[in-house]
C-alpha cells in the first residue's frame, strides 16, 4: 500500500490498550460500555483490545460510543480462520462503518499448537482476507521483524508493534515509510518509587521473557542475554515501560512520537487483576497528556 493511512487522523496520538475491555462475560457489558464512553470523553482516539481478540469483542464498546475506534491487538491467525474473520469484520463494519480495525498477528509457538512457518501463514491469511473483501487499509499487523514490517507496509494500513522501544519505533518507521500507521504499545506504571515501579513492571514482563519472538527482538536491538535474565535488567525495564511522575511518564511517551510513532497505545500496569479496569489511572493519564 504505502499511501497515507486514514487511520492516523481518525485515532489521533493516544489510545488505550486493555485486556479488561475485551471481557466476554455478558454481565460486564454495562461496565465496559460506561468505561468506553469515558475514554472517548477523555480524548483517547482508540481502544486496542488485548489478548487474542476478535471483531465481536469490539461490539459493546462501539455500540456505546460515537467516535471511538476499536481495534484488536491482536487477533491470532491461528485461533480465528480468515473466512470467519472476514465475515465478522463485515458484520461489525456494516453496523459501525469505519470504526473497527482488524489487528492481526502470528502469536507465539508456545501459545499456538499450529504454529508453523508464521510469515508464510500470515501472507496466506492476508490473501484470503483480500479474496473476502476485507480492505487492506482497515487491518494492521503486530510486526516486530523487518519482513513483517514490510508486509505491514505493503499489505495493511500499518503496524501495531507490542513491547518495543523507541529504537525499534525508529527502525520500524524507516521500513514503513511516512505513509503507513505506526502505533506501538507502551506499558505505563504510575508509580514514582523506582523499586516499586520496576517490581510491578517485572511482574508483567515475566511472561514475555519466555517468548522468543520478543526476546529475539530485544537482542536485535542491542540488549544482551544478561538484560533478559532475572526478570529483566533495569535497562530493559526502563526501555519498555514508562514509569515515574507525570512529567517523566509524559516525556517517555513523547520519545516514541519523536522516534516516528503516529499513535501510542498505552497500557496501564497495576497490581490489580487483569480484568480490572484502571479507570482512575486512565483519568490521570489523560490529564498528564493534556
Amino acid at each position: 500500500m504505502s499511501t497515507v493511512s486514514p487511520l492516523k487522523e481518525r485515532i489521533g496520538r493516544y489510545g488505550i490498550w486493555s485486556i479488561g475491555l475485551r471481557a466476554e462475560d455478558p454481565s460486564r457489558r454495562g461496565e465496559l460500555a460506561e468505561a468506553a464512553v469515558e475514554l472517548e470523553e477523555l480524548g483517547f482516539g482508540a481502544v486496542w483490545l488485548g489478548g487474542s481478540s476478535a471483531a465481536p469483542h469490539a461490539v459493546p464498546l462501539l455500540e456505546a460510543t460515537d467516535r471511538l475506534t476499536v481495534g484488536t491487538s491482536i487477533q491470532s491467525i491461528w485461533q480465528y480462520d480468515a473466512e470467519t474473520s472476514a465475515a465478522s469484520f463485515a458484520e461489525v463494519d456494516a453496523a459501525h462503518p469505519g470504526r473497527f480495525v482488524l489487528g492481526l498477528g502470528v502469536s507465539h509457538a508456545k501459545l499456538a499448537d499450529q504454529y508453523r512457518r508464521p510469515y508464510s501463514a500470515l501472507v496466506t491469511y492476508l490473501d484470503a482476507l483480500d479474496s473476502a473483501g476485507v480492505p487492506a487499509d482497515r487491518r494492521v499487523l503486530a510486526a516486530l521483524g523487518p519482513k513483517t514490517l514490510e508486509l505491514a507496509r505493503d499489505r495493511a494500513a500499518g503496524a501495531v508493534p507490542y513491547l518495543v522501544t523507541p529504537e525499534h519505533t525508529a527502525r520500524a518507521r524507516g521500513i514503513l515509510g511516512a505513509g503507513p500507521l505506526l502505533a506501538p504499545e507502551l506499558k505505563v506504571v504510575l508509580e514514582t518509587d523506582p523499586s516499586r515501579a520496576r517490581s510491578l513492571a517485572r511482574d508483567t514482563l515475566a511472561m514475555y521473557l519466555a517468548l522468543p519472538n520478543y526476546t529475539n527482538n530485544f537482542l536485535r536491538h542491542g540488549f544482551t542475554e544478561d538484560d533478559l535474565a532475572d526478570g529483566g535488567s533495569d535497562r530493559l525495564v526502563d526501555a519498555v515501560f514508562a514509569w515515574g511522575d507525570d512529567s517523566r511518564v509524559r516525556d517517555r511517551i513523547n520519545t516514541f512520537h519523536e522516534a516516528g510513532a503516529d499513535h501510542v497505545a498505552l497500557q496501564i500496569v497495576t497490581d490489580a487483576q487483569g480484568d480490572t479496569l484502571p479507570r482512575e489511572e486512565w483519568r490521570r493519564l489523560a490529564s498528564l497528556l493534556g
